[in-house]
């Protein structure tokens, strides 16, 4: 009996022995998982700081590291009308001359030209095309090429329509994408003739968003700037004020615009339609006539 209970007497000392081993490796293993994630958790935060980021909720920004800077990413089309006076008609001349040098000098272009060299009524009307960074500079110094009479300046937010455009581009891409590798997996020819027409259409809507995304960089990247210079026996011209005949010529040109679209899209298509539309209907007919024989051979005499 003793030596029975000493063995058991051991067994409990080594179980006893085992628990405790056991219980201070888990101890160390959870006090080193603590000091590797303060670790890293510290990194990500010293590492979001000097990135600029702000500090999370509870932890104070590190003293010395710069603010975060907010970039103004919107895209605002400018355009400004000046006009202004000399004393004689020959001075209209001089002054468009300098005008169309103070816009070479600031990276511009002068986009039209309108010159009236009637005697005593003489005036140029001049729309050049700044980078936007110098369209205030250029505004001040075609201001002094003669005597101020009056100004406008306009300012469109197109931020919202760049960003539509260019979701609806990528989404458009993407749908092209699409299409041309489900044609490269057509394997009758009704797929073949349904699939290149709907990668045509595809396609004509993408180059139409394209054009739109071009012409919406354009106007944000340069400026717009109409100068006339009158001549001493020019009057002002009086502001007009809406109306019925403003309105019907703004409605005649944006129903001219939708035709040219129109007709655009119509000529992209003509190709396509003329090059597939014979096998398409002569492909139809055939299969039609096939579908037709066993009818007629089953019919009833």
């Amino acid at each position: 009996m003793d030596g029975f209970r000493a063995r058991r007497y051991g067994v409990a000392l080594a179980a006893g022995a085992a628990l405790l081993a056991v219980a201070a490796g888990c101890t160390v293993e959870r006090a080193a998982d603590e000091r590797t994630g303060s670790g890293v958790s510290m990194g990500q935060e010293d590492r979001r700081e000097a990135a600029g980021a702000p500090a999370p909720a509870g932890r104070p920004a590190a003293a010395g590291l710069p603010a975060a800077k907010v970039v103004d990413t919107r895209s605002v089309v400018r355009t400004g009308t000046l006009a202004v006076r000399v004393d004689r008609a020959g001075d209209v001349e001089t002054a468009a001359a300098r005008a169309v040098a103070l816009t070479q000098a600031a990276g511009g272009y002068v986009g039209e030209d309108r010159r009236d060299r009637g005697t005593g009524a003489a005036q140029a009307t001049l729309t050049v095309r700044v980078p936007a960074a110098g369209f205030e500079a250029l505004l001040g110094q075609l201001a002094g090429v003669g005597r101020e009479e009056s100004r406008q300046i306009g300012t469109q937010d197109v931020t919202e329509e760049v960003v539509d455009v260019d979701a609806r581009l990528a989404s458009q891409q993407a749908s092209v994408n699409r299409t041309r590798a489900m044609l490269a997996q057509a394997r009758t020819v009704a797929e073949l003739v349904s699939l290149e027409g709907e990668l045509a259409r595809r396609e004509a809507e993408l180059a139409s968003l394209q054009a739109r995304k071009r012409s919406l960089a354009d106007r944000t990247a340069l400026s717009t700037v109409t100068l006339e210079i009158r001549g001493p026996g020019v009057a002002a011209a009086a502001p007009r004020e809406p109306g019925f005949g403003s309105g019907l010529a703004a409605g005649w040109r944006a129903l001219v615009s939708s035709l040219r679209v129109l007709a655009a899209v119509l000529g992209l298509l003509a190709p396509w339609v003329l090059l597939l539309g014979g096998p398409a209907w002569l492909t139809a007919r055939w299969l039609r006539r096939r579908r037709a024989r066993p009818a007629a051979a089953a019919a009833p005499q």
